[in-house]
């Protein structure tokens, strides 16, 4: 299987290798070189061989370009990146989940198949693959390797409770991903299985953390900062510290995909942090998102008038730009605000909030203090 990707990223081209951060820009004649090589199955280029050495201590100088690189088409829908829950079932029960009712359901093989070939020809390079837990989907070894195969850059969102299985470390060692991000939720045993409401959840979490460790998987931790964890919000950050992970602390909570409050019961308030003014992003232009049924939205959170690739096929996706457009609109109770410009959330984001009757202090200045917006 391939070691390198040469692909065309929104108005520009990268060489990248999986399982590492860095890449190379490419102008168009140098990736075009790039396709002729491969279709010719000859050597490569000696400019690509030497900064296949420097960049990624790689030698291909001798090695069929064919055998090694993998050169991604051109796609005619801009998408550049994508996020896949494959399916929402979870080994946790965790109180702060965004997911509410972690149901097992989703797609046939065949149809994840063909969920994962939409996304390559839309121009996908890369692929968030979440859950719920992704690795207890009886699917998720073939549709991570398929996608790999496909020449996707691949992070997993996990938990960590099966990244210890000999199946999963090989699969990652066939098939390297560019990062696995793993939810901490607390930093002993008690309040671990407390919060996941799973007896032997900082076991299996553990025995996944060293497992990953010993393996040179690229971890990232994000430290789950809730009511019931914040007493150990700084334990967590020495431990990430300790075992030589980056990490960062997720303290906001939102409210379910269905637009409940339940979730919002686990905030810590006293960690609530300050989000940075909202001034728009590419969801539904170069980004989107798809569930376990392979219904598209612009987003996680933005999933209003989602479009069904089952029975759309890919020129559903030319849609999105346009739901994108309406869903981004003030409206309702935002519609006319004097503070809009300086908003810290998006709109799909403050309609959930709006709908789960949250508190105005957890998503908008209409909560502050004179004291608060003064400062701010």
């Amino acid at each position: 299987m391939h070691e390198l990707i040469a692909s065309p990223f929104l108005d520009g081209y990268l060489a990248l290798r999986p399982g590492r951060q860095a890449g190379l820009r490419l102008p168009e004649h140098k990736y075009q070189e790039l396709q002729a090589v491969v279709r010719a199955d000859a050597l490569p280029p000696a400019w690509f061989a030497e900064e296949a050495r420097k960049i990624w201590g790689l030698d291909i100088r001798d090695r069929s370009a064919r055998s090694t690189l993998l050169v991604r088409e051109p796609s005619d829908y801009g998408f550049s990146r994508a996020s896949w829950e494959i399916n929402l079932g979870c080994n946790f029960d965790c109180p702060h989940c965004y997911l509410a009712t972690k149901k097992f359901a989703g797609l046939s093989w065949e149809q994840k198949v063909r969920l994962l070939d939409i996304m390559r020809d839309a121009g996908v390079l890369w692929l968030q693959i979440t859950g719920g837990e992704p690795t207890i989907d009886r699917d998720f070894p073939g549709a991570y390797r398929y996608a790999y195969s496909q020449g996707m850059m691949l992070t997993v969102s996990t938990n960590a409770s099966r990244l210890w299985n000999r199946d999963v470390l090989r699969l990652f060692r066939d098939c390297p991903p560019y990062r696995i991000v793993v939810s901490m939720y607390g930093a002993t045993e008690e309040t671990f299985d407390q919060f996941t409401r799973r007896r032997g959840a900082w076991n299996t979490f553990k025995r996944g953390i060293d497992a990953g460790r010993a393996a040179g998987l690229p971890l990232r931790l994000n430290l789950i900062v809730t009511n019931e964890t914040s007493h150990e919000a700084d334990p967590m950050a020495a431990l990430a510290e300790a075992w030589g992970i980056p990490h960062h602390a997720y303290t906001n909570m939102t409210p379910t995909i269905y637009g409940g409050g339940e979730s919002l019961l686990a905030q810590s308030t006293e960690h609530l942090r300050e989000r940075k003014p909202f001034t728009g992003c590419n969801a539904g232009v170069t980004f989107f998102h798809a569930d376990p049924h392979g219904r598209v939205s612009i987003c996680k959170v933005g999933r209003d008038d989602q479009i069904d690739l089952m029975s759309e096929g890919i020129e559903g996706l030319r849609r999105l730009p346009g739901i994108s457009d309406k869903l981004m609109l003030r409206t309702g109770g935002c519609e006319g605000c004097a503070l809009s410009g300086s908003c810290r959330v998006c709109r799909p984001l403050a309609k959930q909030y709006q709908e789960a009757k949250a508190p105005l202090a957890s998503y908008c200045q209409h909560g502050q203090s004179k004291k608060e917006m003064v400062k701010t």
